[in-house]
């Protein structure tokens, strides 16, 4: 096998030359089994060697089309060019400081991007951190310094991290939170739109679910007592449950009317991954604070919190930070994650690869009717699977449609609250001939079913 390096100039294409995994990723598994805690799962047991593209090779030279970009991190391909020329010439400045101790312009500078990207005219300020849990966690000290109250308001499905209140804050409980309590107190969750399930039908899925958490929130907790309303304009790891129409809204005017912080997480949605800069452009919500990660930086650590300025500010000089929080590298990443999406238009690529799955999706879903819903938006796109003849979940058909994607050279993540949602997160750099015969994977996967 020739050495490459990753980044754009890997070769874009499917390959398979070993069993799935390979001999070499089977050696190194047994030394991650001796050396890494057990509770660090592995979703494709292969080592990754390079990636880039809309590809990512193993150890064993296989080539697989990449249908998860690290989940919704690599948007821009593994090792863009920006990214590593911005990073490289950031690294051989100086690598750390801390920023409370010395502040330095990349992390100004990501700020400033950040003002201008995310919704709203109004003035902004961000804080920046390591990971998506850290940006959430961070939101509610925010919202409550602000409001000077203690409640926050979550919705069924929802995710939002792995810390101890990020815990509480999430729906699902295996793998997340099992075993892992007591978590933190004050945190409430009501129904979310979700027009697949909802008893009634998806054409009462927004009025009534937003009149029910409306209600439980009014009865339950009282308006008066809650700081945040948190809530993923997208959902991801609940199975990327897109919102029916006009609940969003229902709920942020509900936060305006009552003095409450309305939070849009998107750390996995944001970023042009859904076709717009931010999900929660697509219905015009502007939210006062959004927080995000994930496609920030290529692939570098790092998240922020963004909002008004007026609610930024409510914490107390030194009540924010962190040691890393917005390490210069990763600051100078994320400039050249941004500098890539503005120059290729990834927002107008996600809608593209929008237009060539999803016809296609659904097509397989008259096909198989394994297949009970096809929904998202841009390049952040799902399939539920579920028992024919009804809506139970079918999780078990869901992990053998993934393991026969995997042996065949596709990389595909499951996810959803019952294990039963197979979702698709192509960077959005990856070329149409690839896509394409991504799909062909998952079709033949699907047929030999």
């Amino acid at each position: 096998m020739t050495e490459l390096s990753g980044g754009p100039a890997l070769p874009q294409e499917r390959r398979v030359v070993t069993s799935v995994p390979g001999p070499k990723s089977q050696e190194l598994m047994a030394r991650k089994q001796a050396a890494v805690a057990d509770g660090i799962g592995t979703v494709m047991p292969v080592f990754a060697a390079r990636a880039g593209g809309g590809v990512l090779e193993d150890v064993d030279g296989n080539s697989f089309i990449d249908f998860g970009s690290g989940i919704a991190v690599t948007g821009v391909g593994n090792s863009a060019e920006a990214v590593v020329r911005r990073a490289t010439d950031q690294l051989a400045k100086y690598t750390h400081t801390c920023v409370m101790v010395t502040p330095y312009e990349p992390y100004v500078e990501v700020c400033e991007e950040l003002a201008r990207l995310t919704p709203g005219d109004h003035a902004k300020k961000s804080a920046l951190f390591n990971s998506g849990a850290e940006a959430v966690e961070n939101a509610v000290k925010i919202a409550r310094a602000y409001t000077r109250r203690q409640a926050v308001v979550v919705f069924d499905h929802g995710y939002h991290g792995r810390t101890n209140l990020t815990m509480a804050l999430t729906s699902k409980n295996m793998p997340y939170k099992h075993s892992f309590g007591p978590f933190a107190p004050e945190v409430y969750r009501v129904p979310v739109a979700y027009p697949f399930r909802w008893l009634t039908g998806p054409e009462n899925c927004a009025e009534e679910a937003a009149a029910q958490a409306i209600d439980q929130i009014s009865k339950q907790v009282g308006a008066e007592n809650v700081a945040a309303i948190l809530i993923e304009p997208l959902l991801g790891e609940g199975g990327f449950i897109e919102p029916a129409k006009g609940f969003l809204p229902r709920l942020a005017q509900f936060a305006k009317d009552n003095g409450i912080v309305f939070v849009a997480d998107e750390i996995q949605s944001g970023f042009c991954r859904t076709g717009q800069w931010f999900a929660c452009e697509d219905e015009g919500i502007v939210p006062d604070l959004i927080t995000t990660a994930k496609g920030i930086a290529g692939g570098m650590p790092l998240a922020a919190v963004t909002g008004r300025a007026e609610i930024m500010d409510a914490p107390h000089v030194g009540g924010l930070g962190g040691t890393y929080g917005g390490n210069p590298v990763a600051c100078a990443a994320a400039l050249g994650s941004i500098e890539t999406m503005r120059e290729m238009d990834l927002a107008a690529r996600a809608k593209r690869i929008e237009e060539i799955m999803k016809p296609r999706l659904r097509k397989l879903a008259e096909q198989y009717d394994v297949i009970g819903d096809v929904r998202g938006r841009g390049a952040m796109l799902a399939i539920e699977l579920v028992k024919p003849g009804g809506k139970e979940p079918d999780p078990q058909t869901t992990a053998a449609l993934a393991k026969a994607c995997h042996e065949n050279g596709l990389l595909v993540l499951t996810t959803g609250t019952y294990g039963n949602v197979m979702r698709f997160l192509p960077p959005m750099v990856i070329g149409e001939a690839l896509l394409e015969e991504g799909l062909d994977v998952l079709e033949g996967a699907l047929a030999g079913l």
